[in-house]
């Protein structure tokens, strides 16, 4: 009896596996299930960021990704503004020295009317004489003189001013390329001017004087004087130009040293035709004065042309 009793008081164990502690099922076979369950649909990975998988330029804050689309139009508008700013600088720079060189010329105001303007004519004949036809007639002389004098010096800054801006927008070789692009356009407005007054103007003036009646005299009006001279020496310094504007449209391939041979005999009697018109005399010899330095001006746009077309192919084949 005793035994039973004791029996009774100490159950033995059941030696059941131990399993989680909750469910009572085994830990091996709650892990094996475990790893074979397939994880939710859509239930995010423990480590994983839904940020992180988004596509490029939308990572981080939404509202960031609108700003960053944004962004490149911001940017253009800024460069927009930075070349009206630019374009602004530049005319300023170009204004001020025209007034400083025009100020400079108004100094010599007398020299110039009585030396400049009215030396060719003086050279030329003493039968033409100017004579002054308004009230304020001298007035706007000296100061078209004046003017006119400080376009002509200032040119080589405004040039500068100009290319300066465009350079920006040139290739690393175009820009070392076109190093003593000022100078030469200098050179050529410059030699243009000294042809018009060293050369035309005395053969124009000569020719203007001895022509027509001795009994009609010639009495010019100042006015009309100044505006035959400044209107020759624009031409002049424009029409040597040519090399320039022959360089300019070799290198955006609009013109081409082939073009210029095969055109040549028919540029040569263009030339010829314009040297007779704006000649005034009719000998031959006043035309080839004329004429020749065009024609020069046309071989030399060729060399131009053929040498901007052969670095253009390095460029492109470099």
């Amino acid at each position: 009896m005793s035994q039973e009793i004791e029996s009774t008081k100490h159950p033995e164990p059941d030696h059941l596996p131990s399993g989680d502690g909750t469910t009572g099922v085994p830990a091996a076979m709650t892990e094996t299930d475990n790893a074979e369950l397939p994880p939710e649909e859509g239930a995010p990975e423990p480590d994983s960021d839904p940020y992180l998988e988004m596509p490029d330029g939308l990572e981080g804050d939404p509202e960031k990704s609108g700003e960053q689309s944004e962004s490149p139009k911001v940017e253009s508008e800024m460069n927009f503004i930075d070349h009206l700013d630019e374009i602004r600088s530049r005319l300023i720079k170009s204004g001020i020295a025209f007034l400083v060189i025009t100020s400079l010329a108004g100094i010599f105001a007398d020299t110039l009317v009585n030396e400049v303007l009215i030396g060719p004519l003086k050279r030329s004949s003493e039968a033409i004489t100017l004579q002054n036809l308004v009230p304020y007639g001298q007035v706007s002389l000296y100061l078209q003189v004046v003017f006119f004098t400080g376009f002509v010096l200032s040119f080589p800054i405004i040039a500068y001013q100009i290319w300066k801006f465009v350079e920006p927008g040139l290739h690393e070789k175009e820009r070392s390329a076109s190093r003593f692009v000022i100078l030469f356009i200098s050179l050529c407005f410059f030699a243009g001017i000294a042809f018009g007054y060293f050369v035309f103007l005395p053969i124009s003036l000569t020719f203007f004087a001895g022509f027509g009646s001795t009994l009609i005299k010639n009495n010019i009006a100042v006015q009309d004087y100044i505006s035959f001279v400044m209107g020759t020496l624009l031409t002049t310094g424009l029409v040597f130009e040519l090399p320039f504007i022959s360089y300019i449209l070799s290198k955006i391939g609009l013109l081409t040293p082939a073009f210029m041979r095969f055109y040549r005999k028919h540029a040569i009697v263009t030339l010829m035709i314009v040297a007779a018109i704006v000649t005034p005399s009719t000998d031959l010899v006043t035309q080839l004065v004329i004429g020749l330095p065009m024609i020069l001006l046309y071989e030399i746009s060729i060399w131009i042309s053929t040498y901007v077309n052969r670095k253009n192919n390095e460029l492109k084949y470099s």
